[in-house]
């Protein structure tokens, strides 16, 4: 089994990738918790350059307070992580974190049902961005 699902974006820039992902999290209930630039943080860090790379940390409260409800320590795997990376070749790749895949090292099939429906909602963001 994949841990996540991509889509790659032709003919856009990083930045207005960012936004599109941004738009698409939020028509499905999601918030971007948390923005992680990894080009930059491994410069300052550790003075190595890197390809434009953001991990969006997206959130959808509904959700995740159902898992937590059901698993308090579920909150390991939270929030869902997002990718957007600009290749060798110019075109921007977004990956999504398959909830499914993350969820099944709890043990807790409480959590399925909230997974899979969580899981269809991030496949529809990332098809949503073509």
């Amino acid at each position: 089994m994949s841990y996540y699902f991509n889509t790659t974006l032709k003919n856009t820039s990083f930045e207005d990738a960012l936004e599109k992902v941004t738009a698409e999290l939020k028509k499905e209930g999601f918030g971007v918790l948390t923005e992680i630039d990894v080009k930059e943080t491994l410069k300052k860090k550790i003075d190595v350059e890197f390809k434009k790379y953001k991990i969006l940390g997206a959130c959808n409260p509904h959700f995740a307070h159902k898992a937590l409800t059901k698993e308090d320590k579920i909150g390991v795997f939270l929030p869902c992580n997002v990718v957007v990376e600009e290749n060798d070749n110019g075109e921007i790749e977004v990956s999504a974190v398959d909830p499914i895949a993350s969820m099944q090292a709890a043990e807790n099939k409480e959590l399925h049902g909230i997974a899979t429906e969580v899981q269809e909602k991030m496949k529809k963001i990332i098809a949503n961005l073509n």
